[in-house]
C-alpha cells in the first residue's frame, strides 16, 4: 500500500527538502504541498490524504490552528515539525492536544547524525503514524502532550525493534482487560514507560490519580531534553498529582511523579532509608540506545524496590523496557501493557508481551483506574 501525504510548510525550501525524502520511500507519495495552514485545510480536504507533515509556524494560520480545523472536519493523522526551544517545545504540546499524533525537530541535523540516518526516521515515522489511522484521535484532556523521540538514539538501535515497529502484526494477541481486582500485592513504587503517543498515554494515566496517591510515581518518556521539562510542567497543571522533571538528589515521595529529563539517564539508589534520583549523562551500558532508557531506569528500580513495583509499558516504538521489566518480574513485581487497539505504536507493549512478561493487557482509557484498584 502507498500512502498519500500532504506537505505543509512556509518555506519552499523545506517543502521542497521533505518532499524529495518522502518520494524516495516506495510506500510514500507526496500528492501535495500547502504554504500555510489554511492552505492545508483547503487541500486536506480535496487531496484526502493518508497523512500530513505540518510546520508549527507559518503565516496565515498556523500549525495549531491548522490541526485543530483538519482534525475537525477531516481528521488525518498529523506530523509535527517543530524546534528545539523551550517555545517550541510549548507550541509541540498545544498542537499535540490539539490531534497531533507526534513530532520531529525540523532541524534534520537534530534529528540524527547524517542525511541518510535522517531521512530513514522521517519516512518511518510518517508510515508509522499513516497505518494507525486516526482511530485514536478522540477528544483528550486540556493538557497538552508530546510525542516521544529519542535524544541522541544511535542510528541502528532506533530502527532496530525486534520485528516490531510496524506494531500491527500479532505476534501474541492476548485478551484486553477494562478492570481488575486488587491482589493484595504490597507495593512501593508505580513505574511507567512509553514512547511513541506516550504524552496522551501519559495524560490518561495520570489524570484519574488523587493527590494522595500513597506511592511515588517514575515515568519515563522518549523525549529530547528541551521538551521534558515543558511537558512536566503540562502533566502538572493537569493532574491531581505533584509532576517535576526528576533532579539529581530528588528524595522519592507519595504522590510525586518524576519525569525523567530528555537526554539523561534516570537511576534510583538507596540512600539511607530513602530512595533517591540520581540523573546521569552516561548511558551505563553500550547496549542502552536511549536517553532516556526505560530498561535502565527499571532495572534501577528491581535493586532498590525489589519486587514492590508496579510496572507499566505504554505505546512506543521498539523494544524498550523490555528487559528492564523482565529484571522487575524476576524480583516479583507486577508488569502491565497497554492493549494494541490503544496503542499508537504496538512496540514496546508487544515486545514485554510476546517475552511473557506482562500479565494483562490494558485498555490506556482503564490503565488509571486500574492503578488506582491495585495499589489503593
Amino acid at each position: 500500500m502507498v500512502f498519500k501525504v500532504l506537505v505543509v510548510d512556509d518555506s519552499t525550501f523545506y517543502r521542497r527538502r521533505v518532499r524529495e525524502i518522502l518520494d524516495s520511500d516506495k510506500e510514500l507519495e507526496v500528492v501535495g504541498e500547502a504554504r500555510n495552514g489554511r492552505d492545508a485545510l483547503e487541500k486536506a480536504e480535496a487531496l484526502k490524504p493518508d497523512v500530513i507533515t505540518m510546520d508549527v509556524e507559518m503565516p496565515v494560520m498556523d500549525g495549531i490552528s491548522a490541526v485543530k480545523a483538519i482534525m475537525d472536519k477531516k481528521p488525518t493523522p498529523i506530523l509535527m515539525f517543530s524546534s528545539l526551544t523551550y517555545h517550541g517545545a510549548q507550541a509541540t504540546l498545544d498542537a499535540l492536544e490539539a490531534g497531533a499524533l507526534d513530532f520531529l525537530p525540523k532541524k534534520f541535523e537534530d534529528i540524527a547524525q547524517d542525511r541518510k540516518e535522517a531521512s530513514h526516521l522521517l519516512c518511518t515515522k510518517v508510515r508509522l503514524i499513516a497505518r494507525r489511522g486516526v482511530g485514536l484521535r478522540r477528544p483528550l484532556f486540556r493538557a497538552t502532550e508530546t510525542r516521544q523521540f529519542p535524544d541522541n538514539a544511535p542510528k541502528q538501535a532506533f530502527f532496530k525493534t525486534s520485528g516490531l515497529l510496524s506494531g500491527h502484526k500479532d505476534a501474541t494477541k492476548q485478551p484486553t482487560v477494562s478492570s481488575v481486582r486488587a491482589t493484595g500485592k504490597r507495593y512501593k513504587c508505580l513505574a511507567i514507560g512509553a514512547s511513541t503517543g506516550g504524552p496522551v498515554a501519559l495524560q490518561k494515566v495520570l489524570a484519574p490519580l488523587p493527590a494522595d496517591f500513597p506511592y511515588p510515581i517514575l515515568l519515563v518518556q522518549h523525549m529530547p531534553g528541551t521538551f521534558t521539562t515543558a511537558f512536566a510542567q503540562r502533566l502538572n497543571s493537569n493532574c491531581n498529582i505533584s509532576v517535576k522533571e526528576a533532579e539529581h538528589g530528588d528524595v522519592l515521595k507519595p504522590g510525586h511523579a518524576y519525569l525523567a529529563p530528555g537526554g539523561k539517564q534516570m537511576l534510583i539508589e538507596n540512600i539511607g532509608l530513602s530512595k533517591s534520583i540520581v540523573i546521569t549523562d552516561a548511558s551505563a551500558s553500550e547496549k542502552v540506545n536511549y536517553k532516556p532508557s526505560v530498561d535502565l531506569t527499571f532495572g534501577s528500580l528491581a535493586k532498590a524496590f525489589g519486587g514492590d513495583v508496579l510496572g507499566i509499558i505504554l505505546t512506543g516504538m521498539g523494544a524498550d523496557g523490555r528487559e528492564g521489566c523482565r529484571l522487575l518480574k524476576d524480583k516479583g513485581a507486577t508488569i502491565w501493557a497497554q492493549d494494541q487497539d490503544s496503542c499508537v505504536v504496538y512496540g514496546m507493549p508487544q515486545a514485554v508481551a510476546v517475552a511473557n512478561i506482562s500479565s494483562k493487557n490494558i485498555n490506556i482509557d482503564d490503565i488509571g483506574s486500574c492503578v488506582q484498584t491495585e495499589m489503593r
